[in-house]
């Protein structure tokens, strides 16, 4: 075997440093027998799309077995498909068509919590003594039925549920059908790790732990003091919801989880090349938890807090509060950014809403995003400028819309299925007369084939910057330094190895001119932009960037 051989087949173990991973929401993305739902076979087939868009992996959202209570985040088994999405052997082919195409596959664990219909749970709650009794978190009732602390659900209401076969509640941080794991119990972490390894041997590459800072819980029960309402956020839960009153010491992100953790990424290293990234769902301490679990190299490879994912709007200054707090609660962890995904309202409507120019605004907010220090996630539809749909209450699927309406309309109106073909039934998503969640006119306007080689295209800014990426490592690798504030414009340095470039954008729909930094700088094209260099000062239109290289 030649070394050139020899350096090919070894696997590249730091393959998500920087990686692009393309989220599919599995019910929403290509289905293939004409029920009006996406499936396996669906995302097999469109797998070229994410190939040519030119990301390096997939995330795919639940597909196990499940009642679809919280639409596959409540488990009932955690080592099969759901019939509704197909069979074992269409993931495995699914997995062989990515690796063809050279993508990577991650896959969504959820063990924090499964669903009441899982047999674990069966079990555990038809007695107290039962050998799966402690599998779950149960408690007494205080001396007045009460439940035992003041803990919420994010959900709405207390997280406790009364059950009376046992005469006790149970704990639950989401749905009431979603009981919480007890991974206090040696047994459970190593069910858990053994379904890990079953994905694995599948062939899977990573995995994204949904809720990780939820796995534990105080051993003690102890009640979370109120938060002070200046502190309040609503980017963990909508501001209707009371979850947003307490500070939550004692229901997560307890200490315990960072021993688990450790043992979840040994069993990564099993396997050659793998990675994970968690989900840090706290809007009073993401980032300092996000360095928690990032730091050390024996935990996660990369997590993601919701400061991008929030209400609050992108400006040069929140861009760079946020990358300083990831490296000041992080300096050595790394953060995987997202500007949507399927649990928020889509960000070119969130930040955008007042927005004349939604085009220009998407193609501006994927090339600050495509040039965050991290690795990034697209969801899908996000690659089209897609808006957050407006969905009518009598079309509500979510639980968590349908429980805070009209408030709070959920989660449905990012989570409506692709869109590829404006002149065919329901966009080419399905066949069927009838799709799970409709498909507004507006985003049948912005298929796929119809932005499909317009230069102008939202679509075709996704390719172009994303090649433009790949062909800097800078991007990928880099550190950031950010620059002086200067208007509207975001200004900061990538630097990795012996290259430095300048990224400069206009985060405003009115022309705008800033200098350059000292230093000679060569300007860099085959990016989209089109701005103006007339000596040292660059011309930036409405929504406008540019990028150069130091000579």
């Amino acid at each position: 075997m030649t070394i050139a051989a020899a350096a090919t087949a070894t696997p590249d173990k730091d393959w998500w440093r920087g990686a692009v991973i393309y989220q599919i929401y599995p019910r929403s993305f290509q289905d293939s027998n004409g029920d009006g739902i996406g499936d396996l076979k669906g995302i097999t087939a469109r797998l070229p799309h994410v190939s040519v868009l030119g990301a390096d992996a997939i995330w795919i959202s639940p597909f196990f077995t499940s009642p679809m209570r919280d639409f596959g985040y409540d488990v009932s088994n955690y080592t099969d498909v759901d019939p509704m999405f197909g069979s074992l052997s269409d993931f495995d082919s699914l997995i062989a068509e990515a690796h063809r195409l050279g993508l990577k596959v991650m896959i969504d664990l959820v063990m924090s919590h499964s669903s009441d219909q899982h047999p674990w749970f069966i079990e555990s709650r038809s007695s107290r003594f039962n050998p799966k009794s402690d599998w779950y978190v149960w408690a007494d009732a205080r001396p007045d039925g009460t439940p035992p602390n003041n803990w919420l659900s994010i959900f709405g209401g207390s997280a406790w549920h009364w059950d009376p076969t046992r005469m006790q509640y149970y704990m639950h941080n989401f749905l009431t059908s979603q009981p919480d794991l007890n991974l206090h119990n040696a047994e459970v972490q190593d069910a858990l790790l053994d379904m890990t390894r079953f994905w694995l041997r599948h062939g899977v590459d990573g995995f994204r732990l949904d809720t990780i800072n939820f796995y534990f819980h105080d051993k003690e029960l102890r009640d979370n003091p109120a938060l002070d309402p200046s502190r309040r956020n609503a980017s963990t839960a909508p501001a209707v919801n009371p979850y947003n009153f307490q500070e939550h010491l004692y229901d997560k992100n307890r200490p315990e989880n960072l021993e688990f953790l450790r043992r979840f990424r040994a069993v990564l290293e099993e396997f050659p090349a793998i990675a994970a990234v968690g989900e840090v769902g706290d809007s009073q301490r993401g980032l300092e938890i996000v360095g928690e679990y990032t730091s050390g190299n024996d935990k996660m490879q990369m997590c993601y807090a919701f400061e991008f994912l929030a209400p609050d709007p992108l400006t040069p200054a929140r861009v760079r509060e946020v990358q300083d707090a990831f490296s000041a609660a992080a300096p050595d962890g790394w953060a995987c950014w997202a500007f949507s995904n399927h649990d928020v309202v889509r960000h070119v409507s969130r930040w955008g809403h007042d927005v004349a120019d939604r085009e220009a605004f998407a193609r501006i907010m994927a090339s600050i995003l495509l040039t965050q220090r991290g690795s990034v996630c697209i969801y899908q539809g996000e690659e089209l400028g897609l808006t957050e749909a407006d969905i009518a209450y009598a079309d509500l699927q979510d639980p968590y819309g349908i429980q805070f309406w009209p408030e709070f309309k959920g989660r449905d109106g990012c989570r409506t299925p692709m869109v590829w073909d404006a002149q065919a039934l329901q966009a080419g998503f399905s066949t069927s007369e009838k799709t799970w969640l409709p498909i507004p006119v507006e985003h049948q306007l912005k298929a796929v084939g119809a932005q499909y080689g317009d230069p102008a295209s939202v679509l075709e800014h996704y390719r172009r910057f994303l090649a433009f990426r790949r062909q800097h490592p800078v991007f990928a690798k880099g550190d950031i330094l950010f620059l002086a504030e200067d208007g509207d414009v975001l200004r900061y340095k990538r630097q990795y190895g012996n290259e430095t470039l300048l990224c400069l954008f206009n985060m405003s729909p009115n022309a705008a001119s800033t200098d350059l930094p000292v230093g000679e700088w060569e300007a860099l094209s085959g990016h989209g932009f089109d701005s103006a260099l007339e000596g040292r000062q660059v011309e930036l239109p409405a929504w406008g960037a540019f990028f150069a290289r130091h000579a």
